[in-house]
């Protein structure tokens, strides 16, 4: 070994050599138990931050980990490449918008620059050590990915599952392209209340305070609650908007809050979903008056061609103007604003695809039952997100590039002409498989134009992994779903919804929640741009296995803040973990041969094995339950206390005198460090991959015949020699208790823990002293450096000290009892 472990030499290394042997390549004959991850597949939008690092790393440890316990690992990676963030992506890279360019034009280019961020995404990958097959990579924009989402949307189409109608839809007039309710955000606005005049059937002032006066131009009934009495004279009366005098329907409705405003409001197509269950349960006309582009249509008079804020401010003027204007009122109120670019939406009438969810939440929730949350409380967010649906999934999105729908609409008779499934992926705007309706025979055809939303792909990567609706090595439900706990309403739901309707399974045994990297009181994200560190500057300062080290230190389902303390805690990680083998290894190997014995019978041996077995049994158990900080904690302290700051500090006296101690206790400590280092970089490894193999591979890979630490197996009939060891545990811990003692007498003295001592004073029962004698004397006199020990009776009133004969000292330490 060398003196120093060069972490940039070294890494590249084992990464390269890795790949080489093919250590994490899936073999679907392998016939162990399979343990399979539904890995998430990272948005094609430009570049990962520290958030993806993080969350990213805690999935690898698992699979490591599951190699560890004997399973057949199936680890791919996917790259989520054919939504809107990808769209957005490439126009601002090249400054471009995608509905000014001829549609295949712009299509190819997101393609190419998807290709190009997969590729660097793949390369960030590899550098912090992913044990990753990537031979089991996908791309959701890939003919076969298309295939499988279009066969998933016909297939559901067949069963009534998916239906299309003209439907108020939320739309973003900014992205340009309907939104799911799944990618709402709700944003605190402050805004106004404007209370306006409308007039009733004998030209009476009736108030309404609204704070959306631009939508007057849409308006089609006002309503009031049936026990108002202020209104009830209103009762099949209709009403004069202000400005506008269109006359509109009073309507009584239950839902109208007496208290709120003026207890009389405005209809509107569209203000809130408020308005679209009043349109819809009175049957009132819709009167779309904002455009997809978000400008207010010609009919809206003085509005016509002003943005949402313009055109408020001329009603607002004209309102004044005409005296209409009663009271403004200054407040602040929840808005829905799109996820991606954080703007209002908008909701427009508009001829689109829905998946039925509505008519199964008690199943969606049964479901939720059948699988495990890591943590368990995070359950209780998916029920409540599926208990509050209020809409069926709306799947069309007008974008370009995205898989799209593999359909044609006859014009004459509105029949939908459907392709075979051997036809598949096809875009029926490049290609045309019908000359003519297979219903009514006219041949005016036309090819929808709608994409399908990203989640409607990214709810099937489960199908996708299976090779569905083929047979593969992978079923469902898979082994382990790792996500972030904001996309519970999106990623985990959906693709428990897809699952239920094509294989009627939950899709996958186990959900395991990780935190976010926070920003402030923020978690950092692209879309946020609030992510100041790069994950490629930081490995050019720190280690891959150092990051891994602080992102394993946050904690499952908990958000967690940057720390660069946690960085430089991993750095010294490895040093020690280097430098602990690099004095070892020459003194347990002796003459390139591996350390063996029948039998361990001395004590500070049988100690060290005994908290071994301990630690391995809580090790399994924290991981098994997906809780890999806690073996983290657990390994940390058995590393730096027991076995560093105790145990070599003990033992290494026998390399330097050995003619002190017996030849079998040389080489029992021999054969127990060769083991127990063995197990602690097996321990190690999920964590900090790099220098746990650099180790191996350099002492113990020719012994164990293995070219890999990552792919051996844990064994712990290794351990078990001479298990019964709870009296070896009593007297170390005696032998630790005078050990601490001596070190902290020599440290308040000033003087340096090698100074001799001319006698060890021990008081206590002599019992105690005569095990400790017969059983560990050469270890108590090696690490103390004290030229004799002896025995005095206890005493209540001796306090643990030293003495001093001109340069001869003689320490007095209590024995435990």
């Amino acid at each position: 070994m060398e003196a120093r472990y060069d972490q940039k030499q070294q890494e590249k290394k084992m990464q390269e050599q890795w790949q080489k042997q093919q250590v994490y390549t899936f073999d679907a004959a392998d016939t162990r138990e399979l343990f399979s991850i539904d890995t998430p597949p990272p948005t094609v939008s430009g570049s990962l931050h520290i958030g993806h690092i993080f969350s990213y790393t805690h999935q690898d440890i698992i699979a490591r980990y599951k190699r560890q316990r004997g399973f057949s690992v199936f680890y791919p990676m996917g790259y989520d490449g054919n939504g809107l963030p990808t769209e957005r992506y490439v126009e601002k890279k090249h400054g471009i918008k995608g509905f000014k360019m001829a549609r295949s034009e712009f299509i190819q280019l997101c393609l190419k620059e998807t290709k190009d961020v997969e590729n660097m995404f793949e390369e960030l990958w590899k550098s912090m050590g992913f044990s990753v097959d990537w031979t089991q990579t996908y791309s959701t924009i890939s003919p076969r990915v298309q295939r499988v989402a279009q066969i998933s949307f016909l297939r559901l189409l067949e069963e009534k599952k998916v239906y299309r109608k003209a439907d108020p839809s939320l739309y973003c007039t900014i992205c340009r392209t309907s939104v799911a309710q799944a990618e709402l955000e709700s944003a605190d606005v402050s805004s106004t209340f404007y209370t306006i005049i409308f007039k009733d059937k004998e030209n009476n002032d009736l108030q309404i305070a609204t704070t959306r006066p631009e939508l007057l131009p849409a308006c089609v009934a006002i309503l009031y609650h049936p026990e108002d009495t202020r209104f009830t004279h209103l009762k099949g009366q209709k009403v004069k908007t202000p400005y506008f005098e269109h006359e509109v329907p009073a309507i009584a409705d239950e839902s109208v809050l007496i208290e709120k405003g003026t207890g009389l409001v405005m209809c509107c197509s569209f203000g809130d979903q408020l308005d679209i269950q009043w349109i819809k349960k009175h049957n009132l006309p819709v009167k779309q008056v904002v455009g997809a582009d978000g400008r207010w249509s010609e009919e809206t008079g003085p509005l016509a061609g002003k943005l949402v804020q313009d055109a408020r401010k001329i009603m607002v003027a004209l309102f004044e103007e005409h005296n209409l204007l009663v009271e403004k009122k200054s407040l602040v109120h929840a808005v829905n604003t799109h996820d991606r670019c954080k703007q209002p939406i908008e909701y427009l009438n508009l001829m689109q695809w829905f998946i039925r969810i509505l008519d199964y939440k008690k199943e969606f929730l049964e479901l939720a039952d059948h699988i495990k949350w890591y943590p368990a409380f995070m359950k209780s967010r998916y029920v409540d997100w599926v208990e509050n649906l209020s809409w069926d999934w709306g799947i069309s999105r007008q974008r370009f590039y995205g898989i799209p729908f593999p359909v044609w609409h006859c014009v004459q008779c509105q029949h939908i002409l459907i392709p075979q499934e051997n036809q598949l992926p096809v875009d029926p705007q490049e290609t045309s498989l019908f000359e003519s309706c297979t219903s009514c025979g006219s041949t005016d055809i036309k090819a929808d134009t709608d994409v399908m939303d990203t989640w409607n792909t990214s709810s099937l990567t489960p199908q996708i992994l299976s090779q569905w609706p083929d047979k593969s090595a992978i079923t469902l439900p898979m082994s382990m779903r790792p996500q972030a706990h904001d996309i519970i309403r999106t990623w985990a739901f959906v693709t428990i919804v897809k699952a239920y309707f094509h294989n009627q399974t939950i899709p996958w045994r186990n959900i395991v929640i990780s935190g976010h990297v926070r920003a402030g009181k923020e978690k950092i994200s692209k879309s946020k741009g609030n992510s100041k560190i790069d994950p490629e500057n930081l490995l050019q300062e720190f280690s891959a296995d150092a990051i891994r080290y602080w992102t394993a230190n946050g904690r499952l389902g908990v958000d967690t803040a940057f720390s660069e303390m946690q960085l430089k805690s991993g750095q010294r990680l490895v040093t020690k973990l280097w430098n602990a083998f690099l004095f070892i290894k020459p003194h347990v190997t002796i003459a390139g041969k591996r350390p063996t014995v029948d039998s361990v019978k001395d004590p500070l041996n049988r100690w060290l094995l005994h908290n071994m077995r301990q630690l391995l049994q809580q090790y399994t158990e924290a991981l098994d339950q997906f809780e890999y900080t806690t073996a983290l904690e657990l390994t940390e302290k058995f590393f730096w206390q027991l076995y560093c700051d105790q145990f070599l500090e003990i033992v290494k006296d026998q390399f330097y005198n050995p003619d002190l101690y017996d030849d079998v206790v040389l080489q029992e400590t021999r054969y127990v460090l060769y083991e127990v280092g063995l197990l602690l970089l097996q321990l190690y490894a999920p964590f900090v991959p790099h220098i746990v193999d650099a180790i191996f591979i350099e002492w113990y890979a020719k012994y164990e015949k293995i070219e890999s630490v990552h792919i051996m197996t844990f064994d712990e009939k290794r351990l078990s020699i001479d298990e019964n060891s709870e009296e070896a545990v009593v007297l170390v811990e005696q032998l630790l208790a005078v050990l601490g003692s001596v070190r902290r007498l020599k440290s308040e003295a000033h003087i340096s823990l090698k100074t001799p001592l001319k006698e060890l004073v021990l008081y206590g029962k002599k019992n105690s002293f005569e095990q400790l004698e017969s059983l560990l004397l050469p270890h108590t006199k090696g690490v103390t450096k004290a030229e004799s020990i002896v025995w005095n009776p206890f005493s209540d009133e001796m306090e643990p000290h030293l003495s001093v004969d001109g340069e001869l000292y003689r320490a007095h330490v209590l024995l435990h009892n």
